[in-house]
């Protein structure tokens, strides 16, 4: 089923859409590691922790699950198990794939603050870099967990793009799961 789409606007209705993504969840081998990362370096401020014991999957389940606190109030949230087993069997290492990754909105001047922070701190130089998409640039870091994530900032018409790109959208997958594998990204 295809989201109704506003006859007004032609955006999809957002009354019939997820109001906003809650929280994104991870598991991590070091919960001070990841604090310190995402509040003292990045800036998200930690607003929750909940440590819990719960019959979980046939077994009784240890663990701490910290929240950080994104500008729309949602968050990013890891998990870290008390027994070693249950960290093996819910922690898999994160893929290092450059198309595995969160990406976060951020303003220009936010962008440059983590930016700046990063490099002063000398955090992971090999992997920290910046790719302009032509419709965003996006400042790229891996956190310590190996996940890698993104900060984007969108370009100043990014409302005609979205139009554009929402106009066309299923051509342009039917287009591109036939065969045909033309670019249609033209601002770059």
């Amino acid at each position: 089923m295809t989201p109704a789409v506003s006859e007004r606007t032609g955006k999809p209705d957002h009354h019939s859409l997820p109001a906003r993504l809650h929280h994104n969840a991870f598991v991590t081998d070091d919960q001070e590691a990841t604090r310190a990362f995402y509040e003292d370096l990045i800036g998200l401020p930690l607003i929750a922790t909940w440590t819990e014991v719960e019959d979980l999957f046939g077994k009784e389940r240890t663990y701490c699950h910290t929240f950080y606190g994104l500008g729309d109030d949602s968050a990013l949230a890891f998990f870290q198990f008390a027994d070693p087993e249950d960290q093996k069997e819910f922690g898999p290492k994160m893929p290092k794939s450059p198309f595995v990754h969160i990406a976060l909105k951020v303003s220009e001047g936010v962008q440059q603050a983590i930016e700046t922070r990063l490099s002063a701190e000398g955090w992971n130089p090999d992997e920290t870099y910046v790719l302009d998409h032509g419709y965003c640039r996006s400042l790229y870091t891996r956190d310590p967990n190996g996940l890698l994530l993104e900060f984007t900032v969108d370009s100043a018409n990014m409302d005609e793009l979205n139009s554009i790109r929402l106009r066309t959208a299923h051509e342009d997958l039917k287009r591109w799961l036939s065969g045909d594998h033309t670019p249609n990204n033209d601002v770059r």
